[in-house]
């Protein structure tokens, strides 16, 4: 997989970006992390869940990625419900 299987039609503009930025990180693992689970779940975030995931984004990749892995953990500020699901989300393998 190399990008977006959703197509952004029909989302409002915040929904839009987010999807947007969670493809284009700057590394292809965040890309793949965070786009995926872009893709299976920004038309169901609640408003709250927008709003963490504005702010997970604005970590920088290899924070976010040690995190993610389980490498470092994340600052009790960005954690949450929501990076539990992306969590989870990572380790499902979600091409078979």
């Amino acid at each position: 997989m190399t990008g977006s299987t959703r197509s952004s039609g029909g989302l409002d503009d915040r929904r839009k970006r987010l999807l947007f930025r969670c493809w284009h990180r700057g590394t292809r693992e965040m890309d793949l992390v965070l786009g995926r689970f872009a893709d299976a779940a920004i038309t169901g975030l609640s408003q709250d869940e927008l709003v963490q995931l504005e702010r997970l984004i604005e970590l920088p990749d290899p924070d976010l990625y040690a995190a993610l892995t389980g490498d470092k953990p994340l600052a009790a500020e960005y954690q949450g419900a929501l990076f539990d699901r992306i969590k989870a989300f990572r380790a499902v393998d979600h091409d078979a």
